[in-house]
């Protein structure tokens, strides 16, 4: 569902991501993990529409995204590291605020909003305003929004930032039951205990760089007793090779 074929990504003479290739298939929850800077919003950034790569390209459920834009959006559900909401409207009234942009009839969006806000636990406050709700319920809003169009990707960045246990165990179940669905998920998280339990696959990526992919049982094979020291090795490896000078033959065989 999701194809990122040889992707850069550079801001003037700074390079954010390099040359990054990613596969991900329908019903599965993929962790997209890394120390800030990587480049995992850009990466995210990108897959939703919002940025458009320098070089490589990006599809959507076979859509390239910047052949036909707007095609590849209505695939997709999105959701920021920090989302916008209007806090003078009620959860129901956002709702079909959203569901208007994305042209879902009146109906469905009746009809879909009563059942995503059940799911989510949220019917009961539908009709109060936004500006009430807790942290956890506004995330939760968030997520009915992004399903109401019934997008078979989800990109997630940074999900369980400010949630309780209560709010963390109820999204990694919901994150869960999508994939069982068939939808791909795409979900960038500093949570790696999250990532370690909730998704199939998972990507580490450094400096830009993807440096790591796999299952989890895949990257526990390589040393380590659970996803988190998997993740500080690689990672502090990268760091050294980083720091180390780039002398004689090895600086000469690189390119400027």
């Amino acid at each position: 569902m999701i194809r990122v074929e040889a992707v850069e990504k550079w801001y003037g003479g700074f390079q954010a991501v390099q040359r990054l290739d990613l596969h991900i298939r329908k019903g599965e929850v993929f962790g997209f993990l890394g120390p800030n800077g990587a480049g995992k919003t850009t990466t995210i950034r990108m897959l939703s529409g919002v940025l458009l790569p320098t070089k490589g390209r990006i599809f959507i459920g076979g859509i390239d995204i910047a052949q036909d834009p707007v095609g590849s959006k209505r695939l997709v559900g999105y959701i920021p590291d920090r989302p916008y909401l209007y806090d003078k409207l009620t959860a129901r009234e956002f709702l079909r605020f959203v569901g208007g942009m994305y042209g879902v009839s009146s109906q469905d969006i009746t009809t879909r909003s009563e059942r995503l806000l059940t799911e989510h636990d949220l019917l009961h406050r539908a009709d109060e305003l936004v500006e009430a709700f807790s942290h956890g319920m506004k995330q939760r809003l968030v997520l009915s929004a992004a399903l109401l169009h019934e997008p078979p990707v989800l990109i997630v960045d940074e999900p369980m930032v400010g949630l309780d246990p209560h709010g963390v165990h109820k999204l990694k179940d919901r994150f869960r039951e999508l994939g069982a669905e068939g939808r791909a998920v795409f979900m960038s998280t500093h949570s790696l205990d999250v990532a370690q339990e909730v998704c199939d696959r998972i990507g580490i990526l450094y400096g830009g760089r993807l440096v790591a992919s796999g299952t989890v049982d895949e990257l526990l094979a390589g040393g380590g007793r659970d996803l988190e020291e998997v993740f500080m090795a690689i990672t502090e490896e990268e760091s050294q090779l980083r720091q180390q000078p780039l002398t004689g033959p090895l600086m000469s065989g690189r390119a400027p």
